[in-house]
């Protein structure tokens, strides 16, 4: 399967200097949070394919959902087969709508324990922000959350996506590396992911 990840920027390569075709053969595109409802909108329109998405820490100035998109922030939605987790939003360093401290994530995390159940684990999660020591910073805008990292190690899926740190804050930040068995990827900007259903 062919996913396209996008996070955190409109990417002009996608957007601003799109050609016909430039955004075909993918099979599911993934959002991470902090893009525009019109550059999502673009993107499912012009890829022809399934969008999912959570909200980052800043999309509370939307005053509309992206149509076409689906949301999965506090539930899983199965895309082609793939059991997808979303949890959008932040750590909490303001008053704001999708940002939350360590104890409201692991709520919301146990709210979703029946679908967990339910569907037998998750292929991806999807988040805005990274897991605690995996790709975060020290200060506390950008830090991530720990209970992402037990969700990663009870559940162990495939891929682990997430943007919310930039990588242009520190050119060393990896934007794809493992956990486990769990491949996780920086979304920002955008990344391309070839990934093996088997």
């Amino acid at each position: 399967m062919r996913i396209l990840a996008v996070a955190d920027e409109e990417s002009k390569s996608l957007y601003d200097y799109y050609r016909p075709g430039k955004l075909s053969g993918f099979d599911l595109i993934i959002g991470c949070g902090d893009l525009s409802v019109e550059y999502l909108e673009f993107l499912v329109t012009m890829a022809d394919c399934p969008l999912v998405y959570i909200h980052g820490n800043h999309d509370e100035v939307h005053k509309r959902v992206p149509t076409g998109c689906i949301c999965a922030d506090d539930k899983i939605v199965t895309v082609g087969g793939l059991r997808i987790l979303g949890l959008g939003g932040s750590y909490k360093y303001r008053d704001g709508k999708y940002m939350y401290t360590e104890q409201q994530m692991q709520n919301r995390i146990r709210r979703c324990w029946f679908s967990l159940k339910k569907h037998k684990g998750i292929d991806i999660l999807l988040t805005h922000a990274p897991a605690r020591h995996l790709n975060d910073m020290e200060t506390i805008p950008h830090r991530g959350f720990e209970c992402f990292n037990t969700l990663l190690d009870k559940y162990e899926p495939k891929l682990f996506v997430h943007g919310h740190v930039h990588r242009s804050y520190n050119h060393k930040l990896p934007q794809v590396c493992t956990r486990g068995n769990t491949t996780v990827v920086n979304a920002y900007d955008y990344c391309v992911i070839e990934l093996d259903e088997s």
